[in-house]
């Protein structure tokens, strides 16, 4: 103890007044990554929008059809290509179907196919990015050598061998998506992983005789999951932007499905005279989009430490 703490006597020192006392208080509750994440996406409006708006198209994409008592498949040529009315809502194509079922079920299908290739995306990507990080050394160079070697072969060349050579379907349009989709995802899990497994709390996991899956999907990924979880929200439209972009050069769901890309195929011909066609599905697949990618921003930025005030 030193000798100016020896000196002092009790009268100098004096309770704190309440007002004091107060100016002590932690006056912010303490908040966990994950909440003080989405407390910052909630002040973000046009990442709500963007939410707001996805949420409304799924909810059409799964209860769309049954909104109207026509279907998506049945023909009636005594109404073909008939304007949007109180009867059909969005119009009749050319083989006089209903627009507004058959729109609703584009989404359905591009939703799905978007989500499942996203899905098998983050599980590829994570496991192939983990490994490649936890490791190091020699199998992180083998294993970025392959990725690479993977990522510099043409996507869409990929996408169309693989469509040609199946049958089209949904889901052979999910595994053409996702042959080479997972390679993003496993590079943002790569560097995640190589600058946390360094960290005091994995040193420690390791020394009490951790096993390497424990480390890494108890500790390492979900302390990564900011920037997957973006990634996995950027990877959702442009699964359904490549799914539309085949089901417009008819490598898409076979007839009588109804897809956005085929259905804008179908009208391309007589988009000038008939344009309501075009309009709904080619103007459901830019909201998309759109949604997606302010939501996905208002991610990154949410899940950013430098956006914090």
């Amino acid at each position: 103890m030193s000798e100016q703490a020896e000196n002092m006597k009790p009268e100098q020192f004096r309770k704190l007044t309440r007002g004091e006392a107060a100016g002590e208080k932690i006056v912010r509750p303490s908040l966990s990554a994950m909440k003080d994440a989405w407390l910052r996406l909630k002040a973000n409006r046009l990442a709500m929008i963007g939410l707001g708006i996805l949420i409304v198209l799924a909810f059409m994409a799964i209860f769309g059809q049954m909104m109207t008592p026509y279907d998506y498949y049945t023909n009636n040529l005594d109404m073909t290509n008939q304007p949007p009315s109180a009867e059909h809502w969005f119009g009749t194509d050319d083989l006089g179907r209903d627009m507004f079922a058959r729109t609703w079920m584009g989404a359905s299908i591009s939703l799905q196919v978007g989500l499942y290739a996203a899905l098998i995306d983050l599980i590829i990507g994570v496991i192939y990015g983990g490994i490649m990080g936890y490791f190091g050394g020699r199998t992180d160079e083998i294993m970025s050598r392959i990725s690479e070697v993977m990522y510099a072969i043409p996507y869409l060349l990929i996408v169309i061998m693989m469509v040609v050579v199946f049958e089209p379907s949904m889901s052979t349009i999910i595994i053409a998506l996702t042959i080479t989709g997972w390679i993003n995802m496993s590079w943002i899990v790569r560097g995640q992983i190589l600058q946390l497994k360094n960290q005091e709390y994995v040193l420690a996991s390791r020394s009490l005789g951790a096993s390497m899956p424990r480390i890494l999907f108890r500790h390492l990924i979900p302390n990564a999951s900011g920037p997957i979880i973006v990634t996995l929200t950027l990877t959702v439209p442009s699964a359904i932007f490549a799914e539309a972009f085949l089901s417009f050069l008819g490598l898409g769901v076979s007839s009588p499905a109804a897809s956005w890309g085929t259905m804008i195929s179908d009208a391309l011909s007589a988009w000038d005279v008939y344009p309501w066609r075009m309009l709904f599905p080619a103007g459901l697949i830019s909201l998309t989009m759109f949604a997606f990618n302010v939501f996905g921003d208002g991610l990154r930025d949410a899940f950013d430490p430098k956006m914090k005030k």
